[in-house]
């Protein structure tokens, strides 16, 4: 879902958010081995990616497309082998 040339769609993000609540709501050991700090960008990811499904209906472009894969990244971070997330990119603007 993350790999570049694969097409994000907002039933892919919605899948993967409901995925991350689920384990935090659980306790996912990985996440309460993370630092606070860590936590946060976690969260803030997630936030990030919730208002972005909220106020944006329509299909993404190829930087939004690049920016909400580092979202999906940085907020499922710690629950995955994942390379670390991609330096922060600027959130679309439309």
């Amino acid at each position: 879902m993350l790999q570049p040339n694969y097409p994000l769609c907002r039933d892919d993000l919605i899948w993967m958010m409901d995925f991350i609540k689920k384990r935090v709501a659980e306790g996912d050991p990985r996440l309460l081995d993370l630092p606070t700090p860590r936590l946060f960008q976690n969260f803030h990811a997630f936030c990030e990616l919730a208002m972005m499904i909220i106020h944006n209906r329509g299909k993404v472009d190829q930087e939004a497309d690049l920016w909400l894969k580092s979202r999906l990244a940085e907020a499922a971070c710690g629950l995955f082998r994942l390379p670390e997330p991609p330096t922060k990119l600027n959130p679309p603007t439309s």
